[in-house]
């Protein structure tokens, strides 16, 4: 039997990059999928990719409704809810994000909502949804490596790095407590990877060399949405249903490895 056979999983940011890359995986194993994005285009891109396996619908992470919403509408079609994965979010740096002393009030506010409340929204709804129908269930976040792995030189956004850090936490706590009601909470940590959302970092050939030393695995690559799919998948599904309060670090070495850089040093 397939891993996901016959559940009913949402994914809040599914329609593109790493959401849409995992959503394929989750469509080969088995699962009926409610995924979400923010624009028309996507959620046509998606429908187009996914097929009858999943449904799409519009919807802002930061929005408290969005969630209840996209639970909603997975129990109406699919009879159940098992799992909800959310990878919406991203970069605050054209919002005012930096290093510390250049972040702006509008760019801290700005990347919280988008990174640490928008988890928040999606964890809350599923939580109260598997608690009001007495069932488990899976709740897999959005961490990276930049939350306990800092890269000063080309990746310094502290306001990013805060919410990813907080994630982590956040899902340690929930965890901890709703480990009794088989209400199981995750985080999936990438490092770099070639999504939408990363084409400033990809496109850079000083940060690609970079990460030839800093995620040495493979190469020496850039990360790629398919290397996440099979651990999210593990996470999701009963596979791991001994698994709570874990982060899975998917990142080419990153955590281990130096990254030295050319002119550089420890000081």
């Amino acid at each position: 039997m397939a891993a996901l056979e016959g559940k009913g999983i949402i994914i809040v940011g599914g329609t593109t990059g790493l959401g849409l890359s995992a959503a394929k995986a989750c469509i080969r194993e088995g699962a009926r999928l409610v995924v979400s994005g923010r624009t028309e285009t996507s959620l046509g891109e998606a429908a187009r990719v996914l097929g009858d396996g999943a449904i799409g619908q519009a919807g802002d992470a930061s929005d408290p409704a969005s969630a209840p919403r996209l639970i909603e509408a997975c129990i109406r079609r699919y009879g159940r809810f098992d799992a909800l994965y959310h990878v919406a979010g991203g970069s605050g740096r054209k919002m005012g994000d930096g290093p510390l002393h250049e972040i702006t009030d509008e760019g801290w506010a700005a990347t919280i909502a988008l990174n640490q409340t928008s988890a928040f929204n999606s964890a809350r709804a599923a939580c109260r949804i598997f608690l009001d129908r007495k069932t488990s269930g899976s709740i897999l976040l959005m961490g990276s490596v930049l939350g306990y792995s800092p890269s000063p030189t080309f990746f310094s956004t502290h306001a990013y790095a805060a919410t990813k850090s907080a994630v982590i936490g956040f899902a340690r706590a929930c965890a901890a407590y709703h480990a009794k009601n088989d209400i199981r909470f995750n985080v999936i940590a990438p490092a770099l990877v070639e999504t939408p959302v990363a084409q400033r970092a990809a496109g850079d050939e000083k940060i690609l060399h970079f990460i030839h030393t800093k995620q040495p695995l493979d190469g020496g690559r850039i990360g790629r949405p398919e290397d996440l799919d099979a651990a999210v998948v593990w996470l999701l599904s009963e596979g791991s249903r001994f698994v709570t309060g874990q982060t899975i670090t998917v990142d080419g070495g990153w955590s281990v490895s130096e990254g030295q850089i050319p002119g550089g040093g420890a000081t």
